[in-house]
């Protein structure tokens, strides 16, 4: 059978990144790695394997590593393995990985099922499960990479935290059959957020649907009442907050606006977002080969 390719982009380098390397050579005799040494080359690599003919290239780091291999890989029929070694691992936990275990998410990828989810579009960028415009993307840009390695998740609060000071942008929302405005805008593909919490409630990852959710406001308060709503699961049932679904939906403002995908900021607005139903083939365990 032929290799499995394996990409890293670890947090660690020199002989902690080589450890690494070694691990998950240990777990199978078809596992070859490549160690990344910056941005934009775990895609490189993954678009050179998939023109070699790789059958299963596999992105072992975070939501960002995913990320550039899905950007290698767009268009093909390779399929997207996970180790999922990031902080958050959003992604992995929508297909229903067992985040934690290494020898088990090799399992999967190894003798998993193989699924079609759906694959979404910012502009020319593909990406898989979020997208942020406005003050997710603020605080996204906002903190380096140094700070999210001391402080870990209370970085991005104490970022969040001086750019609500700030005055909000006003972003045009067009698409869902009408135009909207708001001050934050979040794209989503699956169900989850940030970790364990479920922004998009009717989302699903292979409906050929954007789910996206329009925040209103972005004071202090604002902000308050919408962390505490979404704890409760309730936050779409108020009124400065709308949620729909559409095939295609375009963003835009006056003011220039950052928007991220899968964590990593891309740009500014305007922005247009698309999905590609089911196309990405990604490896699942045999027991989730329908995610939601």
């Amino acid at each position: 059978m032929p290799p499995i390719l394996v990409i890293i982009n670890p947090s660690a380098r020199g002989e902690r990144a080589r450890a690494l390397c070694r691990k998950i050579e240990s777990l199978s005799s078809r596992a070859y790695v490549r160690i990344t040494n910056g941005p934009g080359e775990a895609r490189a690599i993954a678009e050179e394997a998939v023109a070699e003919g790789c059958e299963r290239i596999v992105a072992a780091g975070g939501d960002g590593t995913i990320n550039e291999v899905v950007n290698g890989i767009a268009g093909s029929r390779t399929a997207l393995g996970l180790l999922p070694l990031g902080t958050m691992n959003v992604f992995a936990t929508e297909l229903g990985l067992p985040i934690g275990n290494l020898r088990k998410c090799w399992e999967v990828v190894e003798h998993g099922h193989v699924t079609a989810v759906d694959l979404l579009r910012a502009n020319t960028r593909h990406f898989v499960q979020l997208a942020g415009i406005g003050f997710d993307a603020q605080i996204v840009a906002a903190t380096s990479f140094d700070f999210k390695k001391t402080l870990g998740p209370l970085s991005y609060l104490i970022s969040a935290t001086h750019i609500a000071s700030n005055k909000p942008p006003r972003l045009s929302i067009r698409g869902g059959g009408g135009a909207r405005e708001g001050s934050f805008v979040l794209i989503g593909n699956g169900r989850y957020y940030g970790g364990p919490f479920v922004l998009f409630k009717n989302a699903r990852i292979d409906d050929g649907m954007l789910d996206v959710l329009i925040f209103k406001n972005l004071g202090y308060l604002d902000i308050v009442r919408y962390l505490q709503a979404i704890v409760l699961g309730n936050h779409t049932a108020l009124s400065d907050v709308e949620y729909f679904q559409t095939a295609q939906v375009r963003v835009t403002s006056a003011d220039a606006v950052p928007v991220e995908v899968d964590g990593d900021v891309i740009g500014t607005l305007p922005v247009t977002f698309k999905v590609i139903p089911r196309g990405l083939r990604v490896l699942v365990p045999k027991s989730a080969s329908s995610p939601r």
